[in-house]
């Protein structure tokens, strides 16, 4: 259905508005991709907006044609309304064409097929949305299965991880869980367990990785506790040639992804 939105107090831009934040989210679920980049990155990996919303001034494109012809097919809702209101909606004062709405994915590691891609990231208690982002794009880069956040995490689905994930949200597998519960789950078939850490650590390059490698790094400011670091197969430390003493968690990731990647030959 195509409608039309001139009025703030709307329903409909109150309730898009919601999805801003994280309990509302949670909720419905369901989050806000703004874009037109990131919608045609969804629409290509298969997941079409249940809702799209343009702004009455944007300039005609083919891929935003596709896209409503796909959302009407689909019988999902398409709002026109003016770019005031959308950055109302995005939070943004300068707000992209197109905004869409998703459903929020199976999060749970019954839907992790570890053997589908030779490396997994796995970030515990992440915090910043960026750096969960950045991780995303990090793990579409090489080819990652996925990314599965343990214990207390940023919001995969939040406005700032979408947008820093560039679009690798809708191509990369997402699960979230305790540490326990992961532990368990990867101990009931093959998986090793790596992490970047400086306790009875062997130098990353040259390592003994094996595929399905998971990738771990842990909060920004703390690590990883000690006792997750002992549950580790393999600790690797990466040099440190300036006064830094770490490097940033998604950077971390990163650079021992990319070594796993050449090790494997994948």
């Amino acid at each position: 259905m195509r409608r039309e939105i001139t009025g703030f107090s709307n329903p409909t831009v109150k309730w898009l508005r919601s999805l801003r934040d994280k309990k509302h989210r949670r909720r419905e679920g369901r989050f806000l991709a703004e874009g037109l980049r990131l919608l045609t990155d969804a629409y290509e990996s298969g997941r079409v907006p249940e809702m799209l919303v343009m702004a009455d001034t944007r300039d005609a494109h083919p891929l935003i044609a596709s896209l409503e012809e796909a959302v009407t097919a689909e019988g999902g809702d398409v709002v026109v309304t003016t770019p005031d209101i959308l950055a109302k909606i995005t939070g943004k004062d300068n707000p992209q064409a197109v905004a869409g709405v998703f459903a929020e994915f199976d999060t749970s590691l019954a839907a992790v097929r570890r053997g589908a891609a030779p490396i997994w990231l796995v970030a515990q208690a992440l915090r910043d949305p960026g750096n969960l982002g950045t991780m995303l794009r990090t793990g579409d880069a090489v080819g990652a299965g996925g990314l599965i956040l343990v214990d207390d995490c940023a919001d995969p689905f939040s406005a700032e991880a979408v947008r820093a994930s560039m679009g690798a949200v809708f191509t990369q597998g997402i699960a979230q869980a305790r540490w326990p519960d992961f532990l368990d789950w990867l101990r009931g078939g093959e998986g090793q367990l790596v992490a970047a850490s400086l306790r009875d650590a062997v130098p990353y390059r040259g390592a003994p990785y094996a595929a399905p490698c998971f990738v771990l790094v842990g909060n920004e400011s703390r690590g990883l506790p000690e006792d997750y670091e002992a549950a580790c197969d393999l600790r690797v430390t990466m040099p440190m040639r300036g006064r830094a003493d770490s490097l940033n968690a998604a950077v971390a990731a990163a650079v021992l992804s990319y070594e796993v990647l050449a090790a494997l030959e994948v």
